[in-house]
């Protein structure tokens, strides 16, 4: 259930002068304003919105222009708004109001992810990829445990596929903070990429600084680099942005091609051997003030390379779920070239699928792979349209589609 919305300055949990400049830089980025509109853009409820305004009113800050039913349209004094400028100078932020750190903290750890998969849900959370029955009895239980996952093996089989996934498995939702507030400083965490907020009638009365989301999945690759992991200030703003780990909080972290990143490998697991012991991250705020934050979420790994070259033994202790995604087998690859097919209305001919299996095991002596159907289809599609013909499959058509995607030694 989310938080009932504060009634009072005090309630919000954060310093009384923050507040306010808020709602001065909030005035003085919109014009003129009313306490609907106020209480709208800031999240906050009417009776603190209200109490605000009769204080910057007393201070003569507000320059009242009259009434829209029981609404007052004001805006900021000449005054006022010299020294909203000032004071934006150190932060520009004007969006929904943040929630104290220590509320972030507890709100996480009442989240922490429990689920029970059945067979029966894994199946239909995985029903768009063909995967093996004995794949499927591994993923509950890691899903289970809440552990870390390394899920790795020849690259083209769906490893990222699988984890991208795994939020499906929860039939729950998450509350996630528009900002959370550090030592008087802002941090932006509520990420539109990331967070997607479930459709759910409102709450009446419920703090709206909360956003109800479905768990997230934030998904790293070669791009990830040290600085991603910890707080970004915009000079300009004054902004800090939130790690990733932060971001994925109450959901899944996937490190995609593992051991192909910026930073190495022993660089990013010395990162977070220790918050993978005791569920804390630490992050510092520009100036050195360190803090901790929750880390709860599972965190995922997909490489296709083999981990013990990639992690040592006191890491891959604490991953414990240790799951291999071999080649498909005959029948995996041809339910996968039936729904590639199905999906763009063309026939599934056995006769065809077993001369594919035949082409695609010379040109890759090392298995087939989940990847192959969806790949020479395209490749097939992309020739029709060149030669302005209907899309056809055949042994000369597949032939030549396999010698255009496998690579031939020199």
């Amino acid at each position: 259930m989310t938080p009932s919305a504060p009634q009072s300055i005090e309630e919000l949990g954060i310093p009384p002068f923050m507040v306010q400049d808020l709602v001065l830089r909030y005035l003085r980025e919109h014009g003129t304003s009313s306490l609907t509109t106020l209480r709208r853009g800031l999240k906050l409820s009417y009776p603190v919105v209200n109490e605000i305004f009769q204080q910057l009113r007393q201070q003569q800050w507000l320059d009242v222009r009259g009434t829209v039913g029981n609404d007052y349209l004001f805006s900021l004094t000449g005054g006022a708004r010299e020294y909203t400028a000032e004071r934006s100078e150190l932060c520009r932020y004007a969006g929904a109001t943040p929630v104290p750190l220590n509320q972030y903290t507890e709100m996480v750890k009442s989240q922490r992810a429990f689920c029970l998969p059945t067979m029966e849900s894994l199946h239909e959370a995985f029903a768009d990829l063909v995967l093996s029955e004995e794949l499927l009895d591994r993923l509950g239980p890691a899903v289970v445990s809440g552990k870390p996952v390394f899920i790795y093996g020849p690259s083209g089989n769906g490893k990222t596929s699988i984890i991208e996934r795994l939020p499906r498995v929860f039939e729950d939702s998450v509350l996630i903070p528009y900002a959370i507030e550090v030592d008087t400083h802002v941090i932006s965490v509520f990420d539109p990429l990331i967070h997607h907020p479930v459709e759910a009638g409102a709450e009446h009365g419920a703090d709206e600084r909360w956003v109800r989301c479905r768990r997230p999945c934030v998904m790293a690759a070669g791009e990830l680099v040290y600085s991603m992991l910890n707080l970004r200030l915009d000079e300009h703003s004054g902004v800090y942005g939130a790690p990733l780990q932060l971001k994925a909080n109450n959901g899944i972290l996937l490190i995609d091609d593992f051991g192909r990143q910026a930073m190495s490998p022993r660089e990013l697991l010395n990162r977070w051997i220790l918050p993978l012991d005791r569920h804390v991250d630490y992050l510092s705020l520009q100036y050195g003030l360190t803090f901790p934050i929750p880390f709860e979420l599972l965190l995922a790994f997909a490489t296709n390379l083999d981990p013990s070259e990639l992690a040592d033994e006191a890491f891959l202790r604490r991953v414990p779920n240790k799951i291999y995604v071999s080649a498909v087998s005959d029948e995996r690859f041809d339910e996968i070239l039936r729904r590639t097919l199905s999906a763009r209305g063309m026939p599934f001919d056995p006769e065809m699928a077993v001369y594919l299996r035949k082409i695609c095991r010379e040109r890759n002596p090392d298995g087939l792979r989940a990847c192959y159907p969806g790949d020479i289809c395209e490749i097939l599609s992309a020739a029709a349209r060149f030669h302005v013909e209907p899309v056809r499959i055949d042994r000369e058509r597949l032939t030549l589609a396999a010698d255009t995607y496998f690579t031939r030694s020199s």
